[in-house]
C-alpha cells in the first residue's frame, strides 16, 4: 500500500508540473513571439516481482511472463513548440515579424554576449540604439556602394548593435549630407512657330536697317544673353534691352554645402536652312539668384531635323556642360552641371510648349521616419526627401531550435543541446524567412488544446488524490484489525 501511496506522489507532483506549463501557456496566450511548451511524461522504474521463465519442451509447459508492478510516473520532458505564430498587423513600421525560421539577435543582457528572441517589438532609444525590451538589436553597419547607387552590406562580419543615428563607419547618421548638383535633364517641346531671329544655323546674331533705323541683335560675351541695340543714325541715339526668349526653363541647383539657388536655361528659335528644313535653337544659361553666377560654358545650340526631332551627332552637343560659382561670400566652390537635352523636340502642337528640368542634387536633411525591407535593410527618409540605408538587421540559425533556453523576456539562450551560433544570416537566406514591417508574430498557444489539457490535468490530478485517500483508508483498516 505504500507503493501505491508513493506512486499517486508521483503522479500528483507530475500532474501539478504539467499544470504550471499550461497556465504559463494560457498566461503567455497575447506575448508576442511566444513559445508554447507541453510536458510528456514517463514512467518510473518497475518493481519486479516474478521474473520471466522460458517456455520448456521437454517439461511440456509454457513461457510465464515477468510480474512488475510500477513505482509511479516522472515528467520526461517539457518541449518547446517553435512553429509559427500567427501574424498580427500593428501598423507602427517599428514592428517586424519573421515569416518562417530564424531569430533576432540582441545583446546587452547578462547571461551571454548575444541573446536570441522571436519578438519584434523594435523600438528607439534616445541615443538611437535600435531596441527590444531593453536589449539592442544585432546586425551590420558597414556597407558598400555598389556601382549602379545601391548598397551592399558586409554581412559576413560579426554583428553588432545597431544604432540609427551614428556609427563608426558611416558617421552621423541623423543628418544627410548635402549633395551639388552634377546634372539636370531637359525634356519638353519648343514651339516651331516661334519667329527665327538669327543669320545662320551656329549664328544666333542678326542686323536690319529700316531708313535712319539699325536693329541688332547679339549674344552678350559675358552670360550669353541676347541684346537688342536699336541706333536711329538721325539722332545719334542708341537703346540696349534684352530679347525676350521663346522658352525658359527655372532649375534649382545645390553646392556642394547644400546652398540653393536657381539657374535658368533659356531658348530662343536660330534658324531655318532653306535646302534640308533643318532648324536650329540657341540657348543660354543666367543665373536666377544674385549669390550664383554662370563661368563657361554660357550658351550653345541645338538642331531639329524638319520633323522636328533633335538631331544627335551633329557639331552641336545635347548633353552640355555648365560651370556655376557662387558669390565669394558663400564660401562654395565652383561646381559642374551637365545638361541633357536627349529629351527636346520641336514638333506643332495644340498644347502650350515648355520645358521642364529635373535635376539632381539636395540640401542637408534630418532623419524623418524609418522603414525596414523584407530583407533587414533599414532605410532612413530624411526631411529633404531623400533616403539611405542606416543598417541591416541580422537573423540567428540553430540546428536545434527547440533546444534553446528560456531566460525571460521573450529571450533566449544557447545550449549545449541548441547548436552554436555562428554568427548573423540575411533575412530570407540560409533557411530563414523574410521580415515584414508593421506587423507582430503572436504567440502560437492554442487555446482550445490547453482548456482540453486543462480538463484532463484537472482529472488526473483528482484520480491520484483519490489513490492516496483509498490506500490511506485501507491502512487504517490494517490498523483497526490488530486493536
Amino acid at each position: 500500500m505504500s507503493s501505491a501511496i508513493y506512486s499517486a506522489v508521483s503522479g500528483l507532483k507530475a500532474q501539478q508540473q504539467k499544470l504550471d506549463v499550461i497556465s504559463n501557456n494560457i498566461a503567455n496566450i497575447n506575448t508576442a513571439g511566444y513559445k508554447s511548451q507541453r510536458v510528456s511524461f514517463s514512467d518510473l522504474l518497475s518493481q519486479t516481482i516474478k521474473g520471466a521463465t522460458a517456455p520448456s519442451s521437454s517439461s511440456n509447459t509454457g513461457g510465464i511472463n515477468p510480474m512488475q508492478v510500477g513505482l509511479g510516473v516522472s515528467v520526461s520532458s517539457i518541449d518547446t513548440d517553435m512553429s509559427t505564430g500567427s501574424t498580427e498587423s500593428t501598423g507602427n513600421s517599428m514592428d517586424v515579424s519573421i515569416g518562417g525560421d530564424g531569430y533576432f539577435i540582441v545583446t546587452g543582457g547578462s547571461n551571454s554576449d548575444y541573446e536570441f528572441t522571436r519578438a519584434g517589438n523594435f523600438g528607439v532609444d534616445k541615443n538611437g540604439n535600435l531596441t527590444v525590451n531593453g536589449m539592442k538589436v544585432c546586425g551590420w553597419q558597414s556597407r558598400t556602394t555598389n556601382s549602379d547607387g545601391t548598397y551592399s552590406y558586409n554581412t559576413q562580419s560579426s554583428v553588432e548593435g545597431i544604432n540609427l543615428f551614428s556609427d563608426s563607419y558611416n558617421g552621423n547618421k541623423k543628418i544627410i549630407a548635402p549633395k551639388a548638383t552634377t546634372s539636370a535633364t531637359l525634356s519638353g517641346n519648343l514651339d516651331p512657330t516661334a519667329t527665327a531671329i538669327g543669320s545662320g544655323l551656329s549664328s544666333i546674331g542678326s542686323s536690319t536697317t529700316s531708313g535712319t533705323t539699325t536693329t541688332t541683335i547679339a549674344a552678350d560675351t559675358t552670360d550669353g544673353s541676347l541684346k537688342k541695340t536699336v541706333t536711329d543714325s538721325s539722332t545719334s541715339s542708341t537703346s540696349t534691352s534684352t530679347v525676350d526668349p521663346d522658352s525658359t526653363s527655372t532649375m534649382t541647383v545645390y553646392d556642394s554645402e547644400g546652398n540653393k539657388y536657381e539657374a535658368k536655361v533659356n531658348y530662343y528659335k536660330c534658324y531655318t536652312d532653306s535646302t534640308t528644313s533643318n532648324t536650329t535653337w540657341y540657348w543660354n544659361v543666367t543665373s536666377g539668384s544674385s549669390s550664383l553666377s554662370v563661368s563657361s560654358p554660357t550658351s550653345g545650340y541645338v538642331e531639329f531635323d524638319s520633323n522636328g526631332k533633335l538631331v544627335t551627332g551633329s557639331s552641336y552637343s545635347t548633353t552640355p556642360s555648365v560651370t556655376l560659382q557662387p558669390a565669394s561670400s558663400v564660401g562654395s566652390s565652383s561646381f559642374s552641371v551637365k545638361l541633357d537635352m536627349s529629351g527636346l523636340s520641336t514638333y506643332t502642337s495644340s498644347s502650350d510648349s515648355s520645358v521642364t528640368v529635373d535635376a539632381d542634387g539636395y540640401a542637408a536633411g534630418e532623419l524623418s521616419g524609418v522603414s525596414i525591407g523584407s530583407d533587414g535593410i533599414i532605410t532612413g527618409s530624411y526631411s529633404n526627401g531623400q533616403k539611405q540605408p542606416l543598417a541591416q538587421i541580422a537573423l540567428a540559425t540553430f540546428t536545434n531550435p527547440s533546444g534553446l533556453s528560456k531566460v525571460g523576456d521573450n529571450l533566449y539562450t544557447t545550449t549545449v543541446n541548441s547548436g552554436d551560433f555562428n554568427g548573423g544570416v540575411t533575412a530570407g537566406s540560409s533557411g530563414t524567412g523574410t521580415l515584414s514591417s508593421g506587423t507582430l508574430e503572436g504567440s502560437n498557444v492554442d487555446l482550445s488544446s490547453e482548456f482540453s489539457d486543462l480538463a484532463v490535468t484537472q482529472r488526473a490530478y483528482q484520480a491520484n488524490s483519490k489513490v492516496i485517500t483509498t490506500s490511506d483508508s485501507m491502512m487504517e483498516t490494517l490498523i483497526n484489525m490488530i486493536r
